[in-house]
């Protein structure tokens, strides 16, 4: 044991010294210049928690965290149930399944940018055009105000990552045992009820997984954000991310994007436990 025990932790010795230096070194020097006057290359005053005050009073951050919050909850329930119909569609017995499988999983291979553009020329371009052919007003002027941005960024969001959540419940779908089925079918399950009481509870960690990740990419959303509406108009459809970027990198205020980022963490870091935590409970008592 004492043998294995070693050369597992010779094993894992690179990774965790590269995940060290990359990730908790500079997050603890980030926290450490988020209290000072930090402009990128010095920091000259030792501020307390001055930055993190202002942040709270700044209503262009707190627009962004609320924006980003909305975006996130209905992001995560429409990919998860876009994901969920996609899955027990191409779990059917039919010849086409693996064509869909792959033309529905296609839109996450596509960068974030470039999906931003295209849609961007769909809403604005495509969308205009049919609602001036067909005299629907609520086609026209799509990414001009902040309602129809933000439908906008939720319909990218569930059109590229529909299909890659797919395949996190394809896999707990066809992991089903057969005997279970048509056992329920037997004993006369409709099919709705052989889903709910049988299927459901079998592919609970698979909502686990998946909602986890849909609430953190839907948090960290940027370069979708960038190329679909670039924060506009007036900053309305600004998420944190972009907001954080532009103060660091626009404003060159690196001392007060750093608190933002901490602030970000946070509040991603409980959102994300705090539903990974109510989900293993629920999967126990399903």
């Amino acid at each position: 044991m004492k043998n294995r025990s070693l050369s597992f932790w010779l094993f894992m010795t690179p990774t965790l010294v590269a995940l060290g230096l990359v990730v908790f070194v500079p997050f603890i020097y980030g926290l450490f210049y988020s209290f000072t006057d930090w402009n990128g290359l010095q920091a000259n005053n030792f501020l307390g928690f001055e930055n993190y005050i202002k942040l709270f009073q700044e209503r262009e951050f707190l627009n962004a965290i609320w924006f980003t919050v909305k975006f996130a909850v209905v992001s995560i329930v429409l990919v998860n149930i876009i994901g969920l119909g996609l899955a027990l569609l191409v779990t059917q017995k039919l010849k086409t399944s693996n064509l869909f499988r792959t033309v529905f999983f296609m839109p996450n291979l596509i960068g974030g940018l470039i999906l931003g553009f295209i849609w961007q020329f769909i809403f604005v371009s495509a969308f205009n055009s049919a609602g001036q052919l067909f005299g629907l007003e609520f086609l026209q002027g799509w990414l001009s105000d902040a309602t129809t941005g933000f439908w906008g960024l939720v319909i990218l969001n569930a059109w590229q990552y529909g299909g890659y959540i797919m395949i996190i419940y394809i896999a707990y779908l066809e992991a089903v045992p057969q005997e279970l089925m048509e056992a329920s079918e037997i004993d006369g399950a409709n099919p709705f009820q052989r889903f709910w009481k049988v299927t459901f509870p079998l592919v609970a960690p698979a909502f686990t997984i998946s909602m986890f990740l849909t609430l953190s990419n839907a948090f960290k959303m940027y370069d979708q954000n960038l190329a679909l509406t670039g924060g506009g108009p007036f900053k309305s459809t600004e998420m944190i991310a972009m907001d954080i970027y532009n103060t660091a990198f626009s404003e060159y205020d690196m001392a007060f994007a750093q608190a933002k980022a901490v602030v970000f963490f946070v509040l991603v870091a409980a959102v994300a436990l705090t539903q990974v935590y109510y989900n293993k409970k629920r999967e126990v008592d399903l």
